[in-house]
């Protein structure tokens, strides 16, 4: 039997002789992610028909790493080195629908590996971790691995209504239950029934209307304003909380019967600086889903890739997609994104004081900021490890190789990392 994934019978001795590396390390990971059935895996010279519906890959190997999408189900990539970074990165974005996340660090892949067990029961999630991390995003996959996939899936954010309104948002309100109410509405718990009800930033939620969302979730049946008459809903509860929420409960700002209620089974995205592996993946799918040519999407280097994996990240995936759309603007008309093309959010303000220039004046080139931000990086790390490189290195998420590499790229540019915290190997 063929494997779905590799499309067609067409050579699969060749095709597996060709790419079988590089997939194969791809499909370890796409198990735990994307929906398998749909995607077609072939070589680039297979001309075998195509699958209805199937996302197709076309894998090449050349010189020089490149990444086209030929239209909207198809996309071509070309890559050099099979067991490297940049090219699993590239083929985990190629292989990703627009709704499916995108991962390739252990943490992470645990997480979405638990993610799908939990949704195979209907039982509450409580999706912690700062902003920007992805809860939205691994609430959907809870939602598309569910047996509710066929529901609706309504994201309410609950920091983004007006408070005023936000209860008769939520349960829905009869036509003249109060000024304004021209016409009922069914509100978003309703809208959400046999579905899937995400409320984001549930630590916002007032309190008054928690006790109502409590009864609602115990009961599931809702009271819209102005009617007596409870109306019952099917529906699943995600919660997600930027902030902690047992602390906000021992502040009195919210009930503790509702969180337990949330929190059956709490899951937890960590910071991106902390899932250094997620970075090329994702940059790549960043990268295809804002090239201003689809035609011809500039690939990072490898280069390119380490300078990112050194930043910290403060805004996390949501900076990281600020960073790659300034990155394709700066590269534009070029095959490659660069160093050079790479200039963090603020780095003065998210870094520490930067070394000065070798010829002691202010030097604001995109190059130079991109250098200095390193160097704070790269100084912070290595003072906080004591010189040793070998742990700085693993902190970054890079190799000591790397690093080394990035010493001395930083010297030869004027840009002297304090000898004090630069220490032996070991």
């Amino acid at each position: 039997m063929v494997d779905p994934v590799f499309g067609t019978d067409f050579n699969q001795a060749e095709f597996h002789r060709n790419h079988g590396p590089l997939v194969q390390r791809a499909i370890a990971i796409a198990d735990s992610l994307f929906d398998r059935a749909a995607i077609d895996l072939r070589d680039g010279g297979d001309t075998a028909p195509v699958r209805p519906l199937a996302r197709i890959v076309r894998l090449a190997r050349g010189v020089r790493p490149m990444l086209a999408r030929e239209n909207a189900s198809c996309i071509s990539m070309t890559y050099t080195d099979p067991v490297g970074e940049a090219s699993l990165a590239m083929l985990l974005a190629a292989m990703a629908a627009p709704d499916e996340p995108i991962a390739a660090d252990p943490e992470s892949l645990s997480v979405f590996a638990l993610a799908d067990r939990l949704a195979h029961s209907d039982i509450p999630v409580l999706v912690n971790g700062p902003t920007g991390t992805g809860k939205e995003v691994l609430s959907r996959f809870i939602h598309r691995r569910s047996p509710r996939c066929g529901g609706p899936f309504i994201a309410v954010n609950c920091a983004a209504m007006p408070e005023t309104m936000l209860e008769a948002m939520l349960f829905g309100h009869q036509k003249g239950a109060f000024t304004g109410a021209t016409q009922a509405s069914e509100g978003f718990m309703r809208a959400a029934d046999g579905g899937t009800l995400l409320l984001d930033e549930i630590a916002e939620l007032p309190l008054q209307l928690q006790a109502k969302l409590l009864r609602a979730l115990q009961e599931q049946e809702v009271v819209p304003i102005g009617s007596t008459r409870p109306i019952p809903v099917d529906l699943r509860v995600i919660a997600c909380a930027n902030r902690d929420l047992p602390e906000e409960v021992a502040a009195g700002r919210f009930r503790a019967d509702l969180f337990y209620r949330l929190n059956v089974f709490p899951l937890t995205l960590r910071p991106l600086r902390e899932r250094a592996e997620d970075i090329a993946p994702l940059a790549f799918a960043m990268a295809l889903r804002h090239a201003p040519d689809p035609a011809r999407v500039p690939c990072l280097t490898e280069a390119a890739l380490a300078m990112l994996k050194l930043h910290p990240w403060p805004g996390n995936v949501r900076e990281l997609e600020n960073v790659l759309r300034r990155a394709l603007l700066l590269a534009h008309g070029k095959a490659a994104i660069t160093p050079e093309h790479i200039v963090f959010d603020s780095p003065a303000r998210l870094m520490a004081p930067a070394p000065a220039p070798a010829d002691g004046e202010a030097n604001r080139t995109l190059s130079s900021i991109v250098q200095i931000s390193e160097a704070r990086a790269i100084a912070e790390t290595l003072a906080a490890c004591g010189g040793n490189r070998v742990r700085a290195a693993r902190e970054l998420g890079i190799s000591e190789r790397t690093l080394r590499y990035r010493l001395a790229s930083l010297r030869e540019a004027g840009i002297e990392i304090d000898r004090s915290v630069v220490g032996g190997g070991r």
